[in-house]
Formats: C-alpha cells, structure tokens, sequence
C-alpha cells in the first residue's frame, strides 16, 4: 500500500474489498484510524522540506567519483555535487555532502535519516524504490562496452558471450546483465567488482578482463588513466539516472521534480551538464600515456615539493603540477628558446621577481613558479569569481598579464563579458591579427598559445583531480611505455 495514500482512499477502498459484503461498524472504525494513523505518518514525512529549512541544510549522500562529487582544485566538483548544490540554492538552503563507499551504504543513510537525498547516477532498482522515492528522470547515461586497444571488436552483447566480463558491484551494469540473462541471453556470465577495491578498467589493462562495461560519463575521466582501453560498442539503451529521498518525503520528491523541469525549460540543465563535462578535458591518445607514464615515475619525487609550494601560496598542489607538467613535463633540465628554464620554466626575470637565484634548483623552481601563479592571481580583478579568475591567471602565467588585459578589452569591445574566460578566451587568438593588435597596447601576441596552455592545464589538472577521487588509481598506474610513444612539447613561453 502507498504511503502517499489518503485516509479517503483507504476507506474507500476497504469498502471495496469483498464487493457484495457488509463490513461492521467496528472494522471501518478500525481500517479509518489506522487511515488516520498512516496519513498522519505521510504528514510527518511532508514535513522534510520545513525540516530542510529549518535546519538551513540539504544533507546529501552520494559517492566520491569523477561523475558524482569530489574535491578539485576550486572546491567541490563533480555533475551531481553541481546539481545537488543549484538544488539547495533554490530552497536558499545550504548544501552539505556526506561520501560514503557505495549503493548499500547510501541507502542505508536515507533510511536511517541521515540524508535528504541521494544522489549518485542512481537507476533506481527494486531496492532502491523500497528504501525511497525517486525524482523524474534527469539525465539518460550511455553505457559502452570497453576492451583494450588492438583487439576484434564485438558490435552487440551477444558478441560477448563465452568472454571474460567484468562490472562494479551493485551498479546498473550487473543489474542489466541480469536482466539479459533471464530474457535472451542464458549463457551470459560475469565478474563484479567492488567500487572500493578495483575499477573494471583496471581488470582490462592487467589481462584479467576481455570486457567491462561502464558509463560512457565515467570512461571520459578513466581513458586519460587507461589510454590502452578503447569503447567496443555503445549499447543501445541509455540508462535514466534518478535521485532518490527517504520513503514518505514527497514534499521534498515534489520540489526536486520541479526544479529539474524548471532548470529543463531555463536551459540550466544543460548549462550544468556543460559544465561538468568540461573536467574530463579532450582526450589526447599520446599525451594519455604519455602522463600516465610520468605520474608513475615523475610526480613521486616532485609532489612534495609542489605540496610545500602549495602550502606556501595557498594554491592547489595539483593546479601547480598540472602547470608544471604542461611547462616541462616535470623535466627539471627543461629550457626553452626565448630562455625559460626548469620544472616551472621561469624566464630570468620572473625568476628575479620572485627570489629564484638558482632556476636549475627543482624546489627553488617550483616554489618560484607558485608565488609568481599567486601574484598573477592576486592581479587579476577581484570581483572575478572562480574558476574564472584561476583560469585567466593561468593564461597570464603563459601570455603575460598585459597581452591578457588587451584580450579582455577586446573581449569588451566585442560585447562580450571579459570576466569571463570562455569569452577571453574567444578573443586571445585575435592578439595575432594585425587588424586587432594593431589596436592592442602591448600589440602582437601567440594569442593561440595561451588558450590551448588553459585548456591543457585543465586536462592534466582533471586527471590528478580524478586520482585523488580514486583511493586507488594511483596504485593502479604502471610505469609501462613504449619508446615509440614519446612526445615532445616545443611550444614557446612569454613572460611579458
């Protein structure tokens, strides 16, 4: 019996029973109170939203990962965290986000009251709608079927049989595969891992999988870790993602459903999910391996030093290697042809600026290369919120802090937001056009340059982002590569 129910129905119901019969005073009696009693309890969970008010908060469970909250270089990221927050901003409450390890355990916390809402890519199974409700569904998933690079390719799930199948535990995939094996496909077989032990890619890279099938939203953050995995096929039928609330809080179910319909309609929907699938950053088969390689054998000597600049600054550690990596590739010997040198490739002049009297000294290196990152940003105008004002920093660290002032006034006289860095961004190339730099005070600039250095920054930043949301993603990493993939990065540095 629904707990959404009304006393009316229940009587009307129960008189309707044994059709023909006359039930007793008494046992109506009985059937309306305990109508009354339900109803009453259905009114306790309604008052979840005065609840959420009342306490200022909108308690979310969900899990740490790529695709659903983690912590990145400017606070909280993740599609879900995203969502969750613009949520709570429409009840002009605030957002706090409990991780816990998996399915189980989020369900286990909307039970015991300890969440609001869930909120995790979730395809409500029978379990799920038995421990809550779920909202209107807010986005459809692709799932893909990954192997590694170079072998035959299957083009359905049936192509899959007699094949060594891997998927996480409790997810969606294993829940599809069931449904498989009991209508077409008796012969199927698989193995599941557990979230917090292995990733299914992993098995794939190590011969122990011929095929996982993942999330096409998940595999955009793990092919930068797994560039020997590549997608087989696509299955047909996306899987619609859900949040779910505790059982009986349809209050709260009601003001989730209207503001995923109302962020549909105004477009922030879309603007969110944009947004989110930026983190991924492009894909880049080479690079991939090539970082995959370097973050095994690299970052281990030079992480603490970027974690003692980081501490020095303020900045995020992983932002400071992320930079040093698209300057250098953590190459403490790096040099480049207008004079730059080292990990953070400091020209002479920057590296005066900031105390460095030993360019070729890692620690002095990278400890310059973060106070100089701080200065810029320390410049730039400090009504400019974040991450915009990190990422035009990050361009000004490239281009200098004048050619990037020339962009933003361009970016003005183009009518558009010079705040912005997708805006600023538009306009750096337009720095190698004598048609605008002709009009520019600091005049010609590679304005490409600086644009694809953010945007690169923004991948390698990404990845270390999606290590630290991986407890094990760092242990999984083999410092395995052929010579022949080796690439160089030759793009020429400014500090103007």
């Amino acid at each position: 019996m629904s707990l959404n129910m009304r006393a009316g129905e229940v009587i009307e119901q129960a008189t309707r029973r044994r059709p023909g019969a006359v039930q007793s005073r008494l046992s109506l009696r009985v059937t309306a109170a305990a109508a009354v009693m339900l109803f009453a309890g259905c009114t306790h969970h309604n008052s979840s939203m005065q609840q959420i008010r009342a306490r200022g908060e909108l308690r979310l469970v969900t899990l740490n990962s790529p695709t659903c909250y983690y912590l990145g270089a400017h606070g909280p990221q993740g599609l879900e965290y995203r969502l969750a927050a613009a949520f709570a901003d429409t009840l002009g409450v605030k957002l706090v986000v409990q991780t816990v390890p998996d399915a189980a355990a989020m369900r286990a916390a909307l039970v015991s009251g300890e969440a609001d809402l869930a909120a995790a890519q979730i395809t409500p199974d029978a379990q799920w709608r038995s421990d809550g409700l779920t909202t209107t569904t807010y986005e459809e998933i692709a799932q893909v079927v990954v192997q590694s690079r170079g072998k035959s390719q299957p083009h359905n799930i049936a192509g899959l049989r007699n094949s060594r199948i891997v998927v996480p535990a409790d997810s969606p995939q294993q829940t599809l595969l069931q449904t498989m094996r009991r209508n077409s496909l008796p012969d199927l077989t698989w193995t599941t891992v557990p979230r917090d032990q292995a990733d299914p890619l992993d098995q794939i890279a190590s011969g122990s999988a011929d095929y996982a099938i993942v999330d096409a939203s998940e595999f955009a953050f793990a092919q930068h870790l797994y560039p020997e995995s590549v997608v087989a096929f696509t299955l047909p039928d996306p899987r619609p993602a859900q949040w779910v609330v505790p059982a009986g809080a349809t209050a709260l179910l009601h003001a989730a459903d209207h503001f995923f319909a109302s962020a549909q309609n105004s477009g922030q929907l879309a603007r969110i999910e944009g947004a989110a699938s930026t983190e991924t950053g492009d894909f880049d088969y080479l690079a991939a391996h090539n970082f995959q390689y370097d973050i095994a054998t690299r970052l281990p000597a030079l992480q603490g030093l970027f974690e003692e600049a980081a501490q020095v600054t303020g900045l995020d550690w992983r932002l400071l290697a992320a930079i040093g990596y698209q300057e250098s590739k953590w190459q403490g010997t790096a040099a480049s042809a207008d004079g730059a040198r080292g990990i953070m490739m400091l020209t002479s002049d920057t590296a005066a600026t900031v105390g460095v009297d030993d360019r070729d000294n890692q620690r002095q290196n990278i400890l310059g290369g973060a106070k100089y990152l701080a200065q810029v940003i320390d410049t730039i105008p400090k009504r400019i919120a974040e991450p915009d004002r990190t990422w035009l920093a990050v361009a000004a660290y490239n281009v200098g802090y004048g050619h990037l002032e020339d962009a933003r006034v361009l970016a003005q006289m183009h009518g558009r937001n010079p705040d912005s860095w997708a805006d600023v961004r538009e306009q750096l190339p337009l720095l190698a056009q004598e048609k605008w730099y002709s009009r520019a005070k600091r005049g010609y600039a590679r304005g490409w340059e600086p644009a694809k250095f953010v945007e690169q920054v923004r991948q390698y930043l990404a990845v270390l982002e999606w290590i630290g949301a991986d407890k094990s993603a760092r242990n999984r990493i083999a410092p395995t590569r052929a010579a022949s993939l080796t690439i160089f990065d030759d793009s020429v540095r400014s500090f103007n």
